[in-house]
């Protein structure tokens, strides 16, 4: 089986309910597009994996990609697609080290969309549109803003993508930029 957007978006929305967690997995989808075109790789793929890298998140918090794992293992979701999912849990919820450029990418975008989403809040346009890498780096130093980003983690995923923090910065902005509307991020 090779899924769709569709089945990934059907499959969400089976087990979350959360608006903050879709716009959340519209955010990832749109950065995984992102990369995935500048790298020249399967932007659906990317995409679709972007899109469902939480799919536990809201039911099974404490168990975490493993939850995602079985469900995406009973769907006959392709394995290599369950262990890209998987590996952006890792160190935490994880064994399974982001080994490919499209598994790494996940690890290091993930966290990050969430403090530039909460950065752009903060801004009085409210706006992805306008929204500059040295405004979230400024944001990154406040350790008490979006207390709950791993920012370890992202420096962890740049390193392992050979980016600065500023250029992994720009690019996820850029990514995220295509779906500003949806997120309620636009103009």
């Amino acid at each position: 089986m090779k899924p769709t957007r569709d089945d990934a978006e059907k499959l969400f929305l089976k087990h979350n309910e959360s608006d903050s967690l879709y716009r959340h997995a519209l955010a990832v989808e749109a950065v995984m597009r992102h990369f995935a075109k500048a790298f020249g790789e399967d932007e659906e793929k990317w995409g679709i994996i972007g899109f469902i890298h939480d799919l536990d998140w809201e039911k099974w918090p404490e168990e975490h990609c493993v939850q995602t794992a079985k469900i995406l293992e009973d769907e006959g979701w392709p394995e290599d697609w369950i262990r890209s999912v998987v590996s952006h849990g890792w160190g935490l919820v994880s064994e399974v080290k982001p080994e490919q450029r499209m598994e790494q990418v996940l690890y290091a975008i993930d966290e990050l969309t969430g403090l530039i989403t909460a950065t752009a809040l903060m801004r009085p346009s409210k706006s992805l549109l306008d929204l500059e890498a040295r405004s979230v780096k400024k944001k990154w130093r406040d350790k008490g803003f979006s207390a709950g980003v791993n920012r370890e983690v992202i420096d962890k995923g740049a390193a392992m993508l050979g980016l600065e923090r500023t250029e992994l910065i720009e690019q996820t902005i850029l990514g995220m930029r295509n779906v500003a509307d949806e997120l309620s991020l636009g103009a």
